[in-house]
């Protein structure tokens, strides 16, 4: 047994009693199954195929401990800036997977939508928990998904019930506050719509103060009949944060799932989707865009099954990468033998700001039906200086023609989310990450407004 997967598997021993559902057969039963699970496989390595391009160097080097009392009790006395600037919405905010009830307010839910804490839920109604948790995402070959479901200490449920239609967003908010050691903590997430319901949510990963921390966080989706979901998320963790996010959704019959994942921050961060098209007419939209600058990394891996018939996805992920960060993207499409009139379509484009950041890319199409439509296509490269010189020979700055290019290539992506608030919030988050070189001095600003 490698020496760090030890000490994880001896985590869990000690903080057992402690977690959610302890005093539940079933749940036991179902950490213990994740624990032997990692136990036999280990951490992911770069031998592999889904870990070729990412090596967890931070979770090898350091020995993370469990949140506890203890060392879990950050300081947070409000919420980081709110993502869409909407104070009066629903939301559930953990600080270092503890639930916070002064800084959450789900006063004002609508009838018909049940928003609770896992322990709370499995407190409340340990049926219908059991009846999707551990059902929607499969833990073979996904060590992490393993672990977190060997020691998943914190998260939201949500439910919305059959045919309700909620109007605003709901927000489900994970900060990591300064610790006294480097801790780890497992979200696990369970969201259910109902038959003919809507709803959007919006999960936030933010890290403030410095040092390092594991979130390893795992959400499962079930997209009933007819169903609408709108499934936004943002990562922002700290400059020394491991923070590995994974989407398992299932997709019922006329159903829709769309969802946009932000990747703004961390030393190394990981964002998984994996979605099943299970039902005819079910469509789904998995789309993303990041930022990484200094010796950040970011990885986006998708897996998307078409496994009945008349289905359609669509995936876009286009991000910046600056000084030398490393961007990956592995998308595979896999259309089933039955699911004749499958429409997939994945593309992936990054932009290179600097000549030490690397792109891996790999798009994949398996497909076992004869009567499909499907594309893929990925490219990498820098900003096109004919088109940096046109803007320049019209007297734009250089920083303000860096910046419309940018802006201009990054739009396609922004252009996927539904929401118009949550499209704007993103595309600024994203703006607000360029490098000096792409912004206006203050100096120039104000001469240009004095001229003027």
């Amino acid at each position: 047994m490698h020496e760090i997967t030890e000490h994880l598997v001896k985590n869990f021993e000690g903080q057992l009693p402690h977690l959610p559902g302890s005093d539940l057969n079933w749940v036991e039963a179902m950490r213990r199954s994740g624990l032997e699970l990692f136990n036999d496989v280990g951490l992911p390595n770069t031998k592999m195929e889904e870990w070729k391009y990412t090596r967890l160097r931070t979770l090898e080097d350091t020995r993370f401990q469990p949140v506890n009392e203890g060392n879990g009790a950050a300081k947070v006395d409000q919420l980081p800036t709110l993502f869409t600037g909407q104070k009066e919405i629903p939301r559930i905010v953990f600080v270092n997977g503890c639930l916070r009830t002064d800084l959450s307010d789900l006063d004002n839910l609508p009838d018909g939508v049940l928003v609770h804490s896992l322990s709370g839920s499995l407190a409340y109604d340990p049926v219908w928990v059991r009846s999707y948790l551990g059902r929607i995402g499969q833990m073979d070959s996904r060590p992490l998904f393993a672990l977190n479901t060997a020691m998943m200490n914190s998260g939201a449920i949500v439910r919305v019930r059959k045919g309700v239609i909620v109007k605003s967003p709901i927000e489900m908010i994970f900060v990591a506050g300064l610790t006294n050691v480097p801790v780890a903590y497992y979200p696990r997430n369970l969201i259910v719509l109902e038959e003919n319901s809507q709803a959007t949510l919006i999960n936030i990963h933010d890290g403030l103060g410095v040092g390092p921390y594991f979130a390893n966080s795992v959400t499962e989706v079930d997209v009933g009949n007819n169903a609408n979901l709108r499934h936004y998320r943002v990562q922002t963790e700290n400059l020394e944060a491991t923070h590995i996010g994974s989407m398992h959704v299932r997709v019922a019959n006329e159903a829709n799932y769309e969802t946009f994942s932000m990747s703004a921050g961390g030393r190394l961060s990981r964002t998984e989707a994996f979605v099943r098209l299970e039902g005819e007419g079910a469509h789904c939209r998995v789309n993303g865009a990041y930022f990484m600058k200094g010796r950040e990394h970011c990885d986006n891996t998708t897996v998307i099954e078409h496994v009945v018939p008349h289905t359609k996805c669509r995936e876009v992920f286009k991000g910046v990468l600056d000084d030398e960060a490393c961007g990956v993207f592995q998308g595979k499409i896999i259309v089933h033998k039955d699911a004749q009139k499958a429409d997939g379509h994945q593309l992936s484009r990054a932009l290179l700001l600097s000549d030490k950041a690397e792109m891996d890319a790999k798009p994949e199409l398996e497909i076992y039906a004869d009567d499909v439509k499907c594309s893929h296509g990925a490219t990498s490269g820098q900003i096109d200086e004919s088109a940096l010189f046109y803007l320049r020979s019209r007297g734009i700055p250089d920083a303000l023609a860096r910046n419309m290019l940018i802006r201009s290539f990054m739009a396609e992506a922004f252009e996927e989310i539904t929401d118009e608030k949550v499209r704007d919030a993103m595309a600024n988050l994203f703006m607000h990450r360029l490098p000096a070189q792409c912004f206006l001095s203050e100096e120039w600003t104000r001469d240009k407004l004095s001229n003027e």
